[in-house]
Protein backbone atom coordinates (compact mmCIF):
# COMPACT_ATOMS: atom_id res chain seq x y z
CA UNK A 1 0.00 0.00 0.00
CA UNK A 2 1.69 3.25 -1.28
CA UNK A 3 2.29 5.88 1.21
CA UNK A 4 -0.50 8.45 1.40
CA UNK A 5 2.13 11.35 0.88
CA UNK A 6 2.42 10.14 -2.12
CA UNK A 7 -0.14 9.85 -3.59
CA UNK A 8 -1.65 12.02 -6.38
CA UNK A 9 -4.16 10.14 -7.92
CA UNK A 10 -7.19 9.03 -6.55
CA UNK A 11 -9.36 6.52 -8.47
CA UNK A 12 -12.29 5.30 -6.68
CA UNK A 13 -14.10 2.21 -7.13
CA UNK A 14 -17.83 2.05 -5.38
CA UNK A 15 -19.28 -0.79 -6.42
CA UNK A 16 -18.69 -4.28 -5.36
CA UNK A 17 -19.73 -6.54 -8.28
CA UNK A 18 -17.76 -7.00 -11.41
CA UNK A 19 -18.32 -4.31 -14.07
CA UNK A 20 -17.37 -2.64 -17.08
CA UNK A 21 -15.87 0.26 -14.81
CA UNK A 22 -14.04 -2.65 -12.91
CA UNK A 23 -12.26 -4.08 -16.05
CA UNK A 24 -10.84 -0.35 -16.91
CA UNK A 25 -9.75 0.02 -13.77
CA UNK A 26 -8.30 -3.17 -13.10
CA UNK A 27 -6.20 -3.21 -16.28
CA UNK A 28 -5.31 0.96 -16.53
CA UNK A 29 -4.40 1.43 -12.46
CA UNK A 30 -1.27 -0.79 -13.33
CA UNK A 31 0.04 0.61 -16.26
CA UNK A 32 -0.44 4.61 -14.86
CA UNK A 33 1.84 3.05 -11.93
CA UNK A 34 4.32 1.81 -14.24
CA UNK A 35 4.37 4.87 -16.11
CA UNK A 36 5.13 7.28 -13.41
CA UNK A 37 1.59 8.21 -12.08
CA UNK A 38 1.68 8.39 -8.26
CA UNK A 39 -2.01 6.35 -8.42
CA UNK A 40 -4.26 4.17 -5.85
CA UNK A 41 -7.80 2.95 -5.74
CA UNK A 42 -10.11 3.67 -2.89
CA UNK A 43 -12.95 1.18 -2.62
CA UNK A 44 -13.71 -2.67 -3.03
CA UNK A 45 -14.22 -5.10 -5.51
CA UNK A 46 -11.06 -4.54 -6.83
CA UNK A 47 -7.58 -7.63 -6.99
CA UNK A 48 -4.98 -6.55 -4.24
CA UNK A 49 -2.48 -6.12 -6.94
CA UNK A 50 -3.28 -2.92 -7.43
CA UNK A 51 -1.96 -0.31 -5.35
CA UNK A 52 -4.40 0.92 -2.51
CA UNK A 53 -5.51 3.12 -0.49
CA UNK A 54 -7.90 3.07 2.51
CA UNK A 55 -10.90 4.58 3.69
CA UNK A 56 -9.01 6.07 7.10
CA UNK A 57 -5.94 7.61 4.69
CA UNK A 58 -8.69 10.27 3.28
CA UNK A 59 -8.02 11.66 6.89
CA UNK A 60 -4.70 12.94 5.45
CA UNK A 61 -5.65 13.75 2.34
CA UNK A 62 -6.25 17.88 3.86
CA UNK A 63 -2.21 18.05 3.17
CA UNK A 64 -1.36 17.87 -0.28
CA UNK A 65 1.05 14.97 -1.45
CA UNK A 66 4.86 15.51 -1.22
CA UNK A 67 4.79 17.04 -4.90
CA UNK A 68 3.17 19.71 -3.46
CA UNK A 69 -0.18 19.59 -6.21
CA UNK A 70 -3.66 19.30 -5.48
CA UNK A 71 -4.41 15.27 -6.00
CA UNK A 72 -6.74 14.52 -8.44
CA UNK A 73 -10.24 12.53 -7.54
CA UNK A 74 -10.57 10.63 -10.84
CA UNK A 75 -14.65 9.64 -10.71
CA UNK A 76 -16.06 7.12 -12.84
CA UNK A 77 -19.94 7.07 -11.04
CA UNK A 78 -22.52 9.31 -9.97
CA UNK A 79 -21.83 8.39 -6.04
CA UNK A 80 -17.85 8.82 -6.87
CA UNK A 81 -18.60 12.16 -8.06
CA UNK A 82 -20.46 13.08 -4.97
CA UNK A 83 -18.23 11.87 -2.60
CA UNK A 84 -15.48 14.27 -4.44
CA UNK A 85 -17.63 17.20 -4.56
CA UNK A 86 -18.23 16.39 -0.82
CA UNK A 87 -14.44 16.02 0.04
CA UNK A 88 -13.37 18.99 -1.69
CA UNK A 89 -16.22 21.52 -1.41
CA UNK A 90 -17.88 20.86 2.08
CA UNK A 91 -14.44 19.32 3.72
CA UNK A 92 -12.39 21.43 1.83
CA UNK A 93 -9.58 19.37 0.64
CA UNK A 94 -7.25 20.35 -1.92
CA UNK A 95 -8.69 18.43 -4.74
CA UNK A 96 -9.01 19.08 -8.10
CA UNK A 97 -11.98 16.43 -9.88
CA UNK A 98 -11.77 14.53 -13.27
CA UNK A 99 -14.98 12.96 -14.21
CA UNK A 100 -14.73 9.83 -16.75
CA UNK A 101 -18.10 9.34 -19.05
CA UNK A 102 -19.00 6.59 -21.17
CA UNK A 103 -22.86 7.12 -21.36
CA UNK A 104 -24.49 6.98 -24.69
CA UNK A 105 -28.10 8.84 -23.45
CA UNK A 106 -29.02 12.35 -22.59
CA UNK A 107 -27.84 13.18 -18.49
CA UNK A 108 -30.20 13.35 -16.11
CA UNK A 109 -30.66 16.95 -14.40
CA UNK A 110 -28.75 15.52 -11.27
CA UNK A 111 -25.96 14.14 -13.34
CA UNK A 112 -25.71 17.37 -15.02
CA UNK A 113 -24.96 19.05 -11.82
CA UNK A 114 -22.51 16.66 -10.93
CA UNK A 115 -20.71 17.12 -14.26
CA UNK A 116 -20.85 20.84 -13.62
CA UNK A 117 -18.76 20.46 -10.58
CA UNK A 118 -15.87 18.72 -12.06
CA UNK A 119 -12.49 20.57 -13.05
CA UNK A 120 -11.88 18.44 -16.08
CA UNK A 121 -14.57 16.17 -17.91
CA UNK A 122 -12.88 12.68 -20.03
CA UNK A 123 -15.62 11.05 -22.48
CA UNK A 124 -14.83 7.94 -24.34
CA UNK A 125 -15.99 8.14 -27.20
CA UNK A 126 -16.88 11.22 -29.81
CA UNK A 127 -20.49 10.04 -29.12
CA UNK A 128 -20.29 9.67 -25.50
CA UNK A 129 -19.02 13.10 -25.89
CA UNK A 130 -21.63 14.59 -27.68
CA UNK A 131 -24.30 14.24 -25.00
CA UNK A 132 -21.80 16.43 -22.90
CA UNK A 133 -22.61 20.21 -22.30
CA UNK A 134 -19.47 21.08 -21.35
CA UNK A 135 -15.69 20.63 -22.31
CA UNK A 136 -14.61 17.54 -22.37
CA UNK A 137 -11.15 16.18 -23.57
CA UNK A 138 -12.02 12.40 -25.46
CA UNK A 139 -9.97 9.59 -24.47
CA UNK A 140 -11.02 6.57 -25.85
CA UNK A 141 -9.97 3.56 -23.75
CA UNK A 142 -7.32 1.23 -24.37
CA UNK A 143 -6.45 -2.65 -24.43
CA UNK A 144 -3.27 -4.23 -22.51
CA UNK A 145 -1.98 -5.87 -25.38
CA UNK A 146 0.51 -7.86 -22.86
CA UNK A 147 -2.78 -9.19 -21.29
CA UNK A 148 -4.84 -10.21 -24.60
CA UNK A 149 -3.06 -11.60 -27.28
CA UNK A 150 -2.93 -13.62 -30.00
CA UNK A 151 -2.81 -17.81 -29.69
CA UNK A 152 1.05 -18.59 -28.28
CA UNK A 153 0.54 -22.61 -27.89
CA UNK A 154 -2.15 -25.31 -28.10
CA UNK A 155 -4.13 -24.95 -25.21
CA UNK A 156 -5.39 -21.55 -27.43
CA UNK A 157 -6.46 -23.44 -29.85
CA UNK A 158 -10.52 -24.44 -30.32
CA UNK A 159 -9.60 -27.61 -30.60
CA UNK A 160 -7.82 -28.12 -27.14
CA UNK A 161 -11.44 -27.78 -25.92
CA UNK A 162 -12.82 -30.27 -26.39
CA UNK A 163 -15.81 -29.41 -28.25
CA UNK A 164 -17.18 -30.15 -31.62
CA UNK A 165 -16.65 -28.07 -34.37
CA UNK A 166 -13.78 -26.53 -36.32
CA UNK A 167 -14.23 -23.17 -35.43
CA UNK A 168 -15.78 -21.02 -32.88
CA UNK A 169 -17.73 -18.33 -32.98
CA UNK A 170 -18.02 -16.22 -29.42
CA UNK A 171 -20.25 -13.96 -27.17
CA UNK A 172 -19.38 -13.02 -23.96
CA UNK A 173 -20.28 -11.03 -21.31
CA UNK A 174 -23.51 -11.06 -18.70
CA UNK A 175 -26.80 -12.81 -20.39
CA UNK A 176 -29.10 -10.54 -20.61
CA UNK A 177 -31.73 -8.68 -23.55
CA UNK A 178 -29.15 -5.09 -22.62
CA UNK A 179 -26.31 -7.46 -24.30
CA UNK A 180 -28.59 -8.91 -27.17
CA UNK A 181 -27.74 -12.40 -26.16
CA UNK A 182 -31.45 -13.33 -27.65
CA UNK A 183 -29.93 -11.76 -31.43
CA UNK A 184 -27.34 -13.68 -31.20
CA UNK A 185 -28.91 -17.40 -30.46
CA UNK A 186 -31.30 -16.32 -33.06
CA UNK A 187 -28.77 -15.62 -35.65
CA UNK A 188 -27.13 -18.75 -34.87
CA UNK A 189 -30.03 -20.85 -35.27
CA UNK A 190 -30.96 -19.35 -38.63
CA UNK A 191 -27.25 -19.87 -40.09
CA UNK A 192 -25.14 -22.91 -37.94
CA UNK A 193 -27.45 -25.25 -39.83
CA UNK A 194 -26.10 -24.41 -43.06
CA UNK A 195 -22.15 -23.80 -41.50
CA UNK A 196 -21.52 -27.59 -40.09
CA UNK A 197 -17.76 -26.65 -39.07
CA UNK A 198 -18.69 -23.85 -36.83
CA UNK A 199 -20.00 -23.66 -33.13
CA UNK A 200 -20.83 -20.78 -30.94
CA UNK A 201 -20.39 -20.09 -27.49
CA UNK A 202 -21.66 -17.89 -24.89
CA UNK A 203 -19.90 -17.35 -22.03
CA UNK A 204 -20.90 -14.90 -19.45
CA UNK A 205 -22.61 -14.91 -16.02
CA UNK A 206 -26.44 -15.09 -16.03
CA UNK A 207 -28.18 -13.11 -12.62
CA UNK A 208 -30.75 -14.45 -10.84
CA UNK A 209 -33.22 -11.25 -12.28
CA UNK A 210 -32.22 -12.77 -15.87
CA UNK A 211 -32.44 -16.44 -15.37
CA UNK A 212 -35.85 -16.45 -16.92
CA UNK A 213 -34.18 -14.95 -20.15
CA UNK A 214 -31.46 -17.33 -20.22
CA UNK A 215 -34.00 -20.50 -20.05
CA UNK A 216 -35.89 -19.36 -23.09
CA UNK A 217 -32.68 -19.14 -24.78
CA UNK A 218 -31.79 -22.83 -23.88
CA UNK A 219 -35.33 -24.17 -24.52
CA UNK A 220 -35.18 -22.52 -28.12
CA UNK A 221 -32.15 -23.36 -29.06
CA UNK A 222 -33.35 -27.06 -27.83
CA UNK A 223 -36.36 -27.15 -30.11
CA UNK A 224 -33.79 -26.27 -32.76
CA UNK A 225 -32.18 -29.25 -32.36
CA UNK A 226 -29.03 -27.35 -31.82
CA UNK A 227 -28.16 -27.44 -28.05
CA UNK A 228 -24.92 -29.22 -28.95
CA UNK A 229 -24.03 -26.43 -31.61
CA UNK A 230 -24.64 -23.02 -28.95
CA UNK A 231 -23.49 -23.65 -25.81
CA UNK A 232 -23.58 -21.68 -22.71
CA UNK A 233 -20.56 -22.02 -20.76
CA UNK A 234 -21.47 -19.38 -17.95
CA UNK A 235 -18.40 -17.63 -16.33
CA UNK A 236 -15.41 -18.47 -17.39
CA UNK A 237 -12.30 -18.41 -15.17
CA UNK A 238 -9.74 -16.83 -18.25
CA UNK A 239 -12.26 -15.24 -21.02
CA UNK A 240 -8.65 -13.82 -22.62
CA UNK A 241 -7.80 -17.36 -23.88
CA UNK A 242 -11.28 -18.01 -25.30
CA UNK A 243 -10.82 -14.34 -27.43
CA UNK A 244 -7.64 -16.34 -29.11
CA UNK A 245 -9.78 -19.58 -29.50
CA UNK A 246 -13.24 -17.75 -31.01
CA UNK A 247 -12.33 -17.29 -34.66
CA UNK A 248 -15.18 -14.92 -35.00
CA UNK A 249 -16.43 -12.78 -32.25
CA UNK A 250 -20.09 -11.00 -32.14
CA UNK A 251 -20.75 -8.10 -29.97
CA UNK A 252 -24.73 -7.59 -30.29
CA UNK A 253 -25.57 -5.27 -27.36
CA UNK A 254 -28.48 -2.87 -28.00
CA UNK A 255 -26.61 -0.56 -25.82
CA UNK A 256 -23.16 -0.01 -24.10
CA UNK A 257 -21.42 2.68 -22.12
CA UNK A 258 -18.33 2.30 -23.70
CA UNK A 259 -17.26 -1.39 -24.46
CA UNK A 260 -14.19 -3.46 -23.77
CA UNK A 261 -15.08 -6.74 -24.96
CA UNK A 262 -14.40 -6.32 -29.09
CA UNK A 263 -11.31 -4.46 -28.22
CA UNK A 264 -10.20 -7.51 -26.41
CA UNK A 265 -10.78 -9.79 -28.94
CA UNK A 266 -9.41 -7.92 -31.79
CA UNK A 267 -6.06 -7.55 -29.66
CA UNK A 268 -6.16 -11.59 -29.66
CA UNK A 269 -5.95 -11.34 -33.41
CA UNK A 270 -10.19 -12.09 -34.01
CA UNK A 271 -12.20 -10.29 -36.44
CA UNK A 272 -15.43 -8.99 -35.00
CA UNK A 273 -18.93 -8.50 -35.80
CA UNK A 274 -20.59 -5.43 -33.22
CA UNK A 275 -23.67 -3.16 -33.13
CA UNK A 276 -23.19 0.02 -33.04
CA UNK A 277 -23.90 0.68 -29.63
CA UNK A 278 -21.04 2.30 -26.91
CA UNK A 279 -18.24 2.95 -29.14
CA UNK A 280 -18.17 -0.11 -31.31
CA UNK A 281 -18.55 1.71 -34.15
CA UNK A 282 -15.66 3.86 -33.57
CA UNK A 283 -13.69 0.84 -32.87
CA UNK A 284 -14.27 -1.64 -36.13
CA UNK A 285 -13.10 -0.80 -39.38
CA UNK A 286 -15.85 -2.66 -41.40
CA UNK A 287 -14.99 -4.71 -44.50
CA UNK A 288 -11.45 -4.59 -42.82
CA UNK A 289 -11.43 -5.37 -39.02
CA UNK A 290 -15.09 -6.91 -38.87
CA UNK A 291 -18.55 -5.32 -39.66
CA UNK A 292 -20.81 -3.14 -37.67
CA UNK A 293 -24.51 -3.42 -37.65
CA UNK A 294 -27.57 -1.41 -35.96
CA UNK A 295 -28.09 -2.52 -32.65
CA UNK A 296 -31.16 -3.89 -32.15
CA UNK A 297 -31.70 -5.26 -35.81
CA UNK A 298 -31.29 -9.18 -35.67
CA UNK A 299 -31.51 -9.23 -39.68
CA UNK A 300 -29.05 -6.62 -39.94
CA UNK A 301 -26.96 -8.60 -37.38
CA UNK A 302 -26.89 -11.69 -38.99
CA UNK A 303 -26.75 -10.72 -42.50
CA UNK A 304 -22.94 -9.16 -41.18
CA UNK A 305 -22.33 -12.37 -39.40
CA UNK A 306 -22.67 -15.31 -42.85
CA UNK A 307 -19.71 -14.07 -45.00
CA UNK A 308 -17.34 -15.01 -41.95
CA UNK A 309 -19.36 -18.77 -41.57
CA UNK A 310 -19.22 -19.00 -45.23
CA UNK A 311 -15.36 -18.05 -45.69
CA UNK A 312 -13.29 -18.54 -42.68
CA UNK A 313 -10.63 -17.30 -44.43
CA UNK A 314 -11.80 -14.14 -43.93
CA UNK A 315 -12.04 -14.27 -40.46
CA UNK A 316 -8.21 -14.81 -40.06
CA UNK A 317 -7.68 -12.34 -42.60
CA UNK A 318 -9.45 -9.79 -40.50
CA UNK A 319 -8.45 -10.90 -37.41
CA UNK A 320 -4.87 -10.05 -38.50
CA UNK A 321 -5.88 -6.67 -39.51
CA UNK A 322 -7.57 -6.04 -36.44
CA UNK A 323 -4.40 -7.29 -34.20
CA UNK A 324 -2.65 -4.46 -35.98
CA UNK A 325 -5.25 -2.10 -35.52
CA UNK A 326 -5.41 -2.67 -32.01
CA UNK A 327 -1.60 -1.76 -31.63
CA UNK A 328 -1.65 0.86 -33.49
CA UNK A 329 -4.97 3.02 -32.27
CA UNK A 330 -6.10 1.21 -28.84
CA UNK A 331 -3.25 0.25 -27.20
CA UNK A 332 -3.54 1.28 -23.41
CA UNK A 333 -0.22 3.33 -23.40
CA UNK A 334 -2.38 5.91 -25.28
CA UNK A 335 -4.87 6.12 -22.74
CA UNK A 336 -2.33 6.20 -20.20
CA UNK A 337 -0.86 9.18 -21.83
CA UNK A 338 -4.12 10.77 -22.69
CA UNK A 339 -5.20 10.76 -19.31
CA UNK A 340 -1.62 12.16 -17.98
CA UNK A 341 -3.14 15.39 -20.22
CA UNK A 342 -5.89 15.58 -18.62
CA UNK A 343 -4.66 15.18 -15.30
CA UNK A 344 -2.03 17.86 -15.35
CA UNK A 345 -4.93 20.62 -17.07
CA UNK A 346 -6.64 20.09 -13.84
CA UNK A 347 -3.74 21.01 -11.86
CA UNK A 348 -3.17 24.10 -13.91
CA UNK A 349 -3.42 27.40 -12.75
Amino acid sequence: MPSTSDIEVIAPHFKQRLSGVTSTVIQLIPRQAKAGVRIATLGPGLPDHLPKMAFLDLLKCWKRPASGRQRIWHARRNNEMVVGVLLRDVLRMPLRLVFTSAAQRRHTRYTKWLIGRMDQVVATSARSGSFLDVPHTVVMHGIDTALFHPAESADDRFSAAGLPGRYAIGCSGRVRHQKGTDLFVDAMIALLPHYAPWTAIIAGRVTPEHQAFADQLKSKIEKAGLAERILFLGEVDDIKVWYRRFSLFVAPSRNEGFGLTPLEAMASSTAVVTSDAGAYAEMVVPGRTGMVAPAGDGDALRNAIEPYLADPDRAKRHGQNALAHVRQAFDIGNEVEGLRRVYEMANAP
